[in-house]
């Protein structure tokens, strides 16, 4: 294929360097279900979140150690935590690796930017996890 222009409706050939188009196969489509569903999620988990913790039952005036206490000592409610932890951090996770791709230029920047970013992120969901599962109110015992 030629340079040069041989009609007006013809364009010619870019000089600017082409990035090599990323292989996602369905990666990206998984990822795209994933974000949609888990914002309906937490929706539900974070509103019913607000609404328990804020508005029943005195709002926040109530909420102290023992609330808590009490509170994760049901199955029902680490489960309600653990899900709204790992999935606002994986929701927020997968968004920045998008923004990671779209704005990173070069492979090498954003290879460490999202090593950065997966790592925070399995830093965050075990701390996280491991609070809600280990949690004691015998503090002073």
């Amino acid at each position: 294929m030629s340079t040069t222009v041989d009609s007006p409706l013809e364009l010619a050939a870019p000089r600017s360097p082409q990035r090599r188009p990323a292989r996602r196969g369905n990666f990206e489509l998984y990822a795209w279900l994933f974000m949609r569903l888990s914002g309906l999620a937490l929706l539900v988990l974070v509103l019913g979140h607000l609404f328990i913790m804020n508005i029943l039952d005195g709002g926040v005036h109530r909420i102290n150690f023992a609330f808590v206490a009490g509170r994760w000592s049901s199955p029902f409610w680490q489960f309600w935590d653990l899900s709204m932890l790992w999935l606002a951090q994986l929701h927020g996770a997968n968004g920045l690796r998008t923004v990671i791709n779209d704005y990173a230029r070069k492979d090498a920047t954003r290879f460490w930017l999202k090593m950065l970013l997966y790592t925070a992120t399995v830093l965050i969901i075990a701390l996280g996890s491991f609070v809600i599962f280990t949690f004691s109110p015998d503090v002073g015992s």
